[in-house]
């Protein structure tokens, strides 16, 4: 039996809190954007995620985060990415996080967006941003790995988006970041 190896990012750090779950790389192919968050203190754009409960179907979680913190919820196509060993500080929480992190492309039918669901720790608003801004915004911000597993699956979505023929624009940009950030 061939087993996936399962890759690990970040640099692990003390008191590290275990939390797994998911995230969702949202890209809609009208406008040829991905949704992020933008946080409040910092700017740093972040991808939507959270924590799944145990019962709780991880497709499934990952889209409801999506939608109570994006309002997005009209989805044409969703895919399984990936799946990652990371260690982070979850800036939000203010805690030294390890997660076993899934991470799906999520593809928009339409872009309407409804009232957002953010918890009292997520200060940060909603914002439409290429390939290129999200790619600046977080090497700039990278000193401890932390976001590591964010470039990687960014990276594997916007391969598969391109193949799939909804991310019409990013394609030379595709090509750099392969170069430029390599995991």
């Amino acid at each position: 039996m061939n087993e996936e190896k399962i890759p690990e990012f970040g640099e692990k750090k003390e008191n590290e809190e275990r939390r797994d779950g998911g995230i969702g790389i949202v890209f809609d192919p009208k406008s040829q954007k991905y949704a992020v968050a933008k946080h409040h203190d910092g700017g740093l754009l972040r991808l939507f995620s959270g924590g799944v409960d145990a019962n709780e179907d991880i497709q499934i979680g990952v889209l409801r985060e999506v939608s109570e913190e994006s309002g997005l919820f009209d989805f044409d196509y969703v895919e399984r990415i990936g799946a990652v060993f990371a260690h982070y500080y979850n800036s939000l929480r203010k805690v030294n996080r390890v997660t076993y992190s899934q991470c799906f492309l999520v593809i928009l039918k339409n872009s309407e967006r409804k009232e957002v669901c953010l918890e009292d720790h997520e200060k940060f608003d909603f914002a439409w941003v290429s390939v290129d801004e999200m790619m600046d915004n977080w090497s700039s911000r990278n000193k401890d790995k932390g976001l590591d597993h964010w470039i990687y699956f960014l990276k594997r979505a916007v391969a598969r988006a391109i193949k799939l023929g909804y991310d019409k624009t990013s394609k030379e940009i595709n090509k750099k970041i392969k170069i430029k950030y390599k995991n």
